[in-house]
């Protein structure tokens, strides 16, 4: 302060506190020729006191003449020090962006024009201050004094100019103070703020794109905006932004598609039309990126189909038609469920032009992913039967539409039978199942139904346990009851029962089974379900069975029921010769004493059948004869049920076929009678 005062006369500091601006601007001048005379010799502590004492005693002084003096002469201070104030700028530049917001207008005035005057002589220096200056600035630009708006608008414009110049200026850094003042409703503000976005973009170095989706929002909301200037100005710089992304191979659609659709439900008409014009370009434009958005975008535009202003409509049915279009994959994103969800929705809406086209989204998403939507209304309903009497009902429900529906049980019924159980636990799917079939009246429905479940038990990955636990049917509790559930409606499909005593390794009884058969079993249907078994034992499912025939002394009823099934196979069929091939491998050396002999001399299929009539027996020595209990599963109790059951449909067919001969006839003889009544053509001719 006292360096200060050795070089600046009390007479100039007593002019610059003056109240006519006459005297402060005498003074400044003066205070001009005194720091660039000590900038000359480079006395640069002595400046730095000069510029404190402006700062303290006059800035921030209570009298406004004060700062009004210090502000004009920190200025004049800067003007002397040219090239070299930019070592001075940390003290000279805050207390003048403290001025700005002083509660007298004309220090706000005053200090718009020291900051100007500033900034023109140190051009990019004044950067380090931009983010203060900038949020000065912002608040100016509504200020209650028109002279002070006008003076922070010059001051703005030179202030563009720097920051369009300088490669010290930090985008990074700016965009939070863009993003904070975006919703500010002040029109004043508002123009500030699109001047800066539209500057700010024109420059080359400076990427705007890249951050709107920080600001998009914003402009959106100036669409609506009462000053038709302000609308003009926003849909100028959101016009220019849509051409950059056309023309940008890399944009950040998913973001900016958020805010597109809640700007397409706006109640300002404006501001609709430009959010849908803006959704139909990125539906164009953005590909892949778009996929996990998709139901947003439907969500948007289904009700814009129907809104009362044309050119929305028209944008809405082409946007709605591009996006049907695209034929996006589950494995990408591809949410079927949410579309799902928004076509439902929208069936429920007051408008028809929007009804329509939510039934034909639902119908392209039941032609191009059926099985997916399939599986979601499973979803819903597997929810609703966590409940048991909605299970009964759910499961009642699903037979009831297969049996109406033959083609749904081929087309759908394995994906629909794997998701319930995978939702629902697959034991208690199957044992349900299995209760209805038992009882099933319509006898073929049964047996087509049980040949499905069955299928679908042997192959299908979501049932592996349910298969471990069948294949311990011998030896656990659990098992055997499984076993037991499902053998009662299994009955109505020899070859279904037979799978199953192999999957469960009773193999005594599946050669009972075979055994059991009559010449009406053997028909064509039967032969193709064979077939399909024989073609099933060579999959990993039964890699366990093909390892025990390496142990046929211990596993004779199994090599019984496997040659019991190859004497059923006509001996030209692709399925006998895959059989015969397998049991050829059969290694002889394993069987031990007698049954070494008897393998080895001639036919050794009837060997094996006369051996295993013996004691011997299979599954580590345990009895499976059929009028035994084991393990609580009756053998010959099941061979009856299953007689029973295949009795029923002998007499089926027999009664189907009566009727087909009955009905055969009947056409015969009513068109016997019909040939009876008609004139006789050989009738004698008369005499000429």
């Amino acid at each position: 302060m006292a360096d200060a005062l050795s070089v600046i006369p009390a007479s100039v500091l007593r002019n610059l506190s003056d109240k006519l601006y006459e005297k402060r601007k005498n003074a400044a001048l003066e205070i001009e020729g005194i720091v660039k005379q000590l900038a000359s010799v480079g006395d640069h502590d002595k400046i730095s006191a000069v510029i404190n004492l402006l700062a303290k005693e006059f800035t921030y002084s209570a009298l406004s003449n004060h700062r009004k003096g210090g502000l004009i002469g920190l200025a004049a201070a800067t003007v002397a020090l040219s090239s070299e104030a930019a070592q001075h700028l940390e003290q000279i530049v805050p207390p003048v962006l403290n001025s700005l917001s002083d509660q007298d207008s004309r220090v706000r005035y005053y200090a718009c024009e020291a900051l100007y005057n500033i900034a023109k002589v140190v051009r990019g220096d004044f950067i380090i201050f931009f983010n203060q200056i900038f949020d000065a600035l912002c608040k100016l630009s509504a200020d209650s004094d028109p002279n002070v708006q006008s003076a922070a608008h010059l001051l703005d414009r030179l202030v563009k100019d720097i920051v369009t110049e300088s490669d010290q200026f930090s985008i990074e850094e700016f965009i939070p103070l863009l993003r904070e003042r975006m919703n500010v409703l002040n029109p004043y503000v508002r123009q500030f703020l699109v001047g800066w976005i539209t500057v700010l973009d024109s420059v080359p170095d400076i990427d705007m794109l890249g951050f709107l989706p920080d600001f998009l929002d914003g402009l959106f909301n100036m669409l609506s905006d009462s000053s038709h200037e302000i609308r003009q100005q926003a849909d100028s710089a959101l016009s220019e932004f849509l051409q950059e992304i056309k023309n940008s191979p890399s944009v950040d659609y998913g973001r900016m598609t958020e805010i597109l659709v809640q700007r397409a439900a706006s109640p300002d008409e404006f501001t609709r039309l430009t959010a849908i014009t803006w959704i139909n370009e990125f539906v164009k434009l953005g590909g892949d990126q778009l996929v996990p958005y998709y139901a947003d975008i439907l969500g948007a535009i289904l009700p814009c189909i129907s809104d009362k202003e044309e050119k929305i409509r028209v944008v809405a049915r082409e946007t709605n038609e591009e996006l049907r279009s695209i034929k996006a994959d589950p494995a990408e994103g591809f949410d079927i469920g949410a579309i799902l969800s928004i076509a439902r929705r929208q069936l429920d809406s007051e408008w028809e032009a929007t009804r329509i086209e939510a039934l034909h989204w639902i119908s392209t998403l039941l032609d191009r992913h059926r099985a997916e939507v399939v599986l979601l209304v499973l979803d819903i309903h597997a929810c609703i039967a966590q409940d048991p009497p909605h299970f009964r009902q759910l499961v009642v429900f699903l037979v009831h539409n297969f049996r109406v529906d033959h083609s749904l049980l081929e087309r759908r019924g394995a994906l629909i039978i794997r998701r319930l159980c995978v939702l629902l636990d697959a034991e208690r799917v199957y044992r349900e199942l299995s209760t209805i079939l038992e009882g099933e009246a319509d006898l073929d429905f049964a047996c087509i139904m049980v040949q499905a479940l069955n299928l679908i038990l042997l192959t299908s990955s979501e049932l592996s346990e349910l298969r471990e636990l069948l294949k311990q049917s011998l030896g656990n509790a659990a098992g055997k009851d499984l076993f037991v559930s499902l053998y009662a409606s299994w009955c109505h499909s020899p070859m279904a029962i037979i799978s199953l005593c192999l999957l469960a390794q009773t193999y005594q009884h599946a050669s009972s089974v075979i055994q059991s058969l009559v010449e009406e079993d053997i028909n064509v249907k039967f032969l193709v379900q064979l077939d399909k078994m024989i073609r099933l034992l060579e999959t990993p499912v039964f890699t366990y069975l093909r390892l025990q025939l390496l142990e046929p002394g211990r596993y004779l009823w199994l090599l019984k029921a496997l040659y019991g099934i190859l004497m059923l196979l006509p001996q030209q069929s692709a399925a006998f010769k895959i059989l015969r091939t397998r049991l050829k491998a059969v290694p002889l050396y394993s069987f031990n004493g007698d049954q070494l002999k008897r393998a080895s001399s001639g036919n050794s299929y009837n060997q094996i059948l006369h051996y295993s009539g013996s004691q011997i027996t299979e599954d580590d020595g345990i009895s499976q004869d059929n009028g035994d209990l084991h393990n609580g599963i009756n053998f010959a109790s099941r061979l009856q049920q299953f007689q029973q059951m295949q009795q029923q449909h002998r007499m089926l067919e027999k009664s189907k076929a009566q009727a087909q001969k009955s009905s055969t006839s009947l056409s015969k003889d009513g068109a016997e009678a019909e040939k009876s009544q008609l004139p006789s053509t050989s009738s004698k001719r008369g005499p000429g």
